[in-house]
């Protein structure tokens, strides 16, 4: 049987990228913020209807990292234990310490009832997860920075298309970071974005991811290389015009395990109330671990491969403080995301299904 992985990367049609493709061989210009690079950045604006347009970037670690430096964040950050690694090695390789809270048990983003009593005098910031594009509390958390005089980042790499409260995602905190990585909804191959809510930071984070470069001749600052190049840019120009329908095709099969996989042993993500979602990962999560391995096991053996996503429990990393995070360690132990994309069948959904539903 055809392998199913648990998401399969959209490639836009040939014809189209190579048509842009030859434009940039003709230009001779691929890197260094062409044409394409600032035509991306607009169109991505467009298409979210947000306010600011983005800073597209190499990747969404650097977008993190830069975020970080621009803010000038020092000391102790607030976070999440259950993210992608690069949310907490981000902090750690800018030499701030991550502060993990726990999750909310139904939301799986971090419980912004347990922030405040985690803010010390060393504290600058929280970082938080929009996990798997299902946001935090958006507006907690931005009375708590508010309180105390804290810059929010939130870490929205799933989150292209979501809107929450009938906004962009991406207009909440001081910044919001994207990944445009090739297993993400909307992608460039490799790539990521930075959108900046906070005009006082913009300039900075421009020049911070163009080595400090402010003109000819003329360095402002410490920076680095952190920008996307045309071809990345002409692939995500290609990708960009697909998205609502791959977003519709998401649902479709969003609703199809929903409706056809037995909630006896495992539940579901619950979306937060006045989020837009944009239906790209489906978790489930296991009453125990040995029904996970018992999962796992049966979907592989019929060449199906999901994926134990977020694991491990990031509080749990060697180069962290190890404290006790008891629903995203236990969250982190019993979930997998199921395949998920735009070229999954009836079929195989169908058996996906099947092969869980038989767990015992």
């Amino acid at each position: 049987m055809e392998k199913i992985n648990v998401t399969e990367t959209f490639l836009p049609p040939l014809e189209g990228y190579f048509q842009l493709l030859e434009k940039v061989w003709r230009s001779k210009t691929l890197t260094n913020r062409g044409a394409y690079v600032k035509e991306l950045e607009g169109e991505i604006q467009k298409y979210l209807g947000s306010k600011n347009k983005p800073l597209a970037v190499g990747n969404g670690t650097l977008a993190i990292q830069i975020a970080i430096k621009s803010l000038s964040l020092s000391g102790e950050i607030i976070t999440t234990p259950f993210s992608y690694v690069a949310t907490t090695s981000s902090l750690v390789w800018e030499n701030c310490k991550p502060v993990f809270v726990d999750v909310h048990y139904d939301h799986l983003t971090i419980d912004a009832e347990l922030i405040e009593s985690a803010i010390t005098e060393k504290t600058s910031a929280i970082l938080a997860t929009h996990v798997f594009g299902n946001t935090c509390e958006i507006e907690k958390i931005k009375k708590i920075a508010d309180k105390y005089n804290l810059k929010v980042i939130y870490d929205a790499a799933h989150s292209f298309g979501v809107k929450y409260n009938g906004k962009s995602v991406f207009d909440y905190g001081d910044i919001s970071t994207c990944s445009f990585h090739c297993t993400k909804l909307f992608h460039t191959g490799e790539g990521g974005a930075i959108f900046c809510n906070d005009s006082n930071f913009k300039d900075d984070i421009y020049l911070k991811h163009n080595f400090g470069h402010n003109g000819e001749g003329i360095i402002t600052g410490v920076g680095i290389n952190g920008k996307l190049s045309e071809i990345h840019a002409v692939l995500g120009l290609s990708v960009l015009p697909h998205i609502n329908d791959l977003i519709s095709t998401r649902k479709r099969v969003n609703d199809f395990y929903t409706s056809n996989l037995n909630f006896r042993l495992f539940r579901g993500l619950k979306i937060r109330q006045h989020t837009e979602f944009n239906y790209s990962y489906f978790p489930i999560i296991f009453k125990d671990n040995s029904l996970l391995l018992k999962a796992i096991s049966a979907l592989n053996t019929a060449n199906i491969f999901p994926r134990r996503y977020f694991y491990p429990s990031l509080n749990t990393l060697e180069y962290v403080d190890n404290v006790k995070c008891p629903i995203s360690d236990e969250v982190s132990d019993t979930i997998i995301c199921l395949p998920m994309s735009h070229k999954i069948t009836i079929k195989q959904m169908r058996l996906i299904c099947d092969i869980i539903n038989k767990i015992k």
